[in-house]
């Protein structure tokens, strides 16, 4: 089992100093390998049908709204299923949420709860971008707090560059999307969630 985790906005809670309402955390798992490689070489075939270099990276914030309406359609066929937890920041009072490193790792916390009933023996694959140590630390964080005695949950914690992991990417795809449609108001804004909600076992918004 492999599951591919990723994050939109952005842990910090001074939201009226720029930080992002909402910080939203995601997995997507792939119970099969051979679906997750015949995934990965479709997104690799998406780059040649739009022309786009073989190190271009598809990511939901900056590419175009026909860029993303095709990566989701070219995705969706495959075998997948994503979680979301999404933190409402506004309604986060602690002064424990006020530790940016702590906040990401409970967070990332909350979502594996909600998923841990469907994974079992499960690879994680993190993106290697930012803080090497905090990364480790947030590895070993999962592991203890999520690993159960009679059932090993998590059992190999990786990380890897986005630029060059398609299933990252693909996650990068689907939290995007899953934050995007928070912004009730804004263009598009459940456009791209309803193209894969099919795939979507469930989301949270925490604290509602």
């Amino acid at each position: 089992m492999l599951v591919f985790i990723d994050e939109s906005g952005d842990p910090g809670l001074k939201i009226n100093q720029g930080a992002s309402k909402f910080f939203t955390v995601g997995l997507v798992i792939f119970e099969d390998h051979e679906e997750a490689v015949a995934c990965d070489q479709r997104i690799t075939l998406l780059r040649r049908e739009l022309n786009w270099k073989a190190q271009d990276e598809f990511h939901f914030k900056n590419n175009s709204d026909r860029v993303r309406e095709a990566f989701l359609k070219a995705v969706l066929p495959y075998n997948f299923f994503y979680y979301g937890i999404v933190m409402n920041k506004s309604q986060l009072w602690g002064e424990g949420f006020k530790d940016k490193k702590s906040f990401y790792k409970y967070s990332c916390s909350l979502v594996f709860e909600n998923a841990k009933e469907k994974l079992d023996n499960s690879i994680i694959v993190i993106d290697k971008s930012g803080n090497n140590d905090f990364r480790r630390q947030l590895a070993r964080y999962l592991k203890a707090r999520i690993n159960k005695s009679e059932r090993k949950i998590i059992k190999k914690i990786k990380m890897q560059r986005s630029t060059s992991n398609n299933l990252l990417q693909l996650a990068d795809y689907v939290v995007g999307s899953i934050n995007r449609s928070m912004f009730t108001k804004r263009k598009n804004s459940k456009k791209y969630r309803d193209i894969i909600s099919s795939r979507e076992m469930y989301v949270q918004v925490w604290p509602k």
